[in-house]
């Protein structure tokens, strides 16, 4: 069983910062690719950022340059600072990891005031 608990999550005004942390435990080996994706309402979820095990980023158009992704292989963790937030970004955020299938965190909610 794989269980993965986010954190970070919160109201913050545009142009300010949060931290996302996502914490995986359980039957892990080996934890290949991690990363964010969020879901607006009445839009599709959509990949935020990617980040592989030997550390590999890949990110949104939309966050490039301003958000960051970063892992802890030891801690199974893996993190999103946020910066410049813009009221655009408001959403639910879902942390997931790949081992032999994707595993989905709960989703923490973010929201950015103008």
């Amino acid at each position: 069983q794989v269980q993965l608990v986010e954190s970070g999550g919160g109201l913050v005004q545009a142009g300010g910062s949060l931290r996302l942390s996502c914490a995986a435990s359980g039957s892990i080996f080996s934890i290949n690719a991690m990363g964010w994706y969020r879901q607006a309402p009445g839009k599709q979820r959509e990949l935020v950022a990617g980040i592989t095990r030997r550390g590999i980023t890949n990110y949104a158009d939309s966050v490039k340059g301003r958000f960051t992704i970063s892992r802890d292989n030891a801690q199974n963790t893996v993190y999103l600072q946020m910066n410049s937030l813009k009221p655009e970004d408001t959403a639910i955020y879902y942390c997931y990891i790949d081992i032999r299938r994707t595993y989905w965190g709960q989703g923490t909610q973010v929201t950015v005031s103008s």
